[in-house]
């Protein structure tokens, strides 16, 4: 893997924790 893809990667698992957080806790947000 280069470096963009796992900078992609990262980006892409973070995002997908940040929305899974803000379903289960909206009222944190």
């Amino acid at each position: 893997m280069t470096g963009v893809n796992v900078v992609g990667l990262v980006l892409a698992i973070g995002l997908a924790v940040y929305l899974v957080v803000a379903l289960l806790f909206p009222e944190r947000f």
